[in-house]
């Protein structure tokens, strides 16, 4: 993230590995320009819009055999040696964008929100397939047929903004893939939306918005979700998915007095017979010490 104004960039690094453990770093390099996203020793590249991105990173990365000692970042970083770490990706469109900036109709006026209300401004998501090689320390790994999830957005980003959501990115392979987010407000008030990319019913070239959701999960007695159960339903088709979270690490956000908790759960998930990965995000505002959304 590009954080001009206020001289600086932050730069995460965050790769899970296949037995569960998490290569992860993070960084506030500084810059003085938005020509580029490239600091920190991670660089990302836009080889032709929406059509093929690449990501680099040359730097180090601490691995945690406990993921969750993130919790207390000083304690994680100071208890694990960094290791050298180089990834070399390639992304390639699968399907349509999603998002971007809304548009107003005729006579329509768009509410102006103030910035430090901001919260993924002009926010676009893209199912990918992704090929290249992933170095950390001596273990090396080769990437042909992964499918995700590359979102982006512009303007500020307080994490602070929000009272909770859940952002799931699913991937079941080149054919199906789903993005779903729930949003809840501290009066009790919850909002929902997303979109199916879903090759063999719609085409290759169409995102069909769901019509509705229903989320709930499982949690751990420290209040980190280990299951998701999903129904999402089109206008003419309805999905049932279930995710089992199989390594999961929070990272923290603080500003004026209040901390945010964003646990970043990979996720294997399954529709029928298929089978595929993606995150399950939950972010949530911490009062008294606990997770304000857990009803969820």
């Amino acid at each position: 993230g590009n954080r001009v104004n206020e001289g600086y960039a932050e730069m995460t690094v965050c790769l899970y590995l296949p037995d569960g453990r998490v290569a992860f770093m993070y960084g506030r390099p500084p810059i003085e320009t938005n020509d580029a996203h490239d600091a920190g020793g991670l660089r990302f590249e836009v080889i032709e819009p929406f059509l093929e991105h690449r990501v680099s990173y040359d730097g180090k990365v601490v691995v945690l055999a406990e993921p969750r000692d993130m919790e207390d970042p000083r304690t994680a970083f100071a208890n694990n040696a960094p290791v050298s770490c180089s990834l070399e990706l390639a992304h390639h469109r699968l399907g349509p964008v999603f998002g971007g900036e809304p548009e107003a109709d005729e006579g329509e006026v768009l509410p102006d929100v103030p910035p430090e209300q901001s919260f993924a401004k002009g926010h676009t998501e893209q199912h990918m397939h992704v090929t290249g090689t992933v170095t950390v320390g001596d273990e090396a790994f080769t990437l042909d047929a992964g499918t995700g999830l590359r979102d982006h957005s512009w303007g500020p980003r307080y994490w602070q903004s929000l009272w909770w959501y859940r952002w799931l990115t699913i991937n079941l392979g080149p054919d199906l893939g789903l993005g779903v987010t729930v949003i809840g407000t501290e009066a009790g008030s919850r909002a929902t939306h997303g979109f199916v990319f879903d090759r063999d019913r719609y085409g290759a070239d169409r995102l069909v918005p769901l019509r509705t959701v229903e989320v709930s999960s499982d949690y751990d007695d420290h209040d980190y979700h280990r299951a998701v159960h999903l129904t999402a339903a089109t206008d003419d088709a309805s999905y049932e998915i279930e995710g089992a979270v199989w390594s999961s690490i929070p990272l923290r956000n603080r500003r004026h007095g209040q901390t945010t908790r964003i646990v970043e759960g990979m996720t294997t998930w399954r529709c029928g017979e298929l089978v595929g990965s993606g995150l399950s995000e939950y972010l949530d505002q911490i009062v008294d010490g606990r997770a304000v959304g857990l009803s969820v």
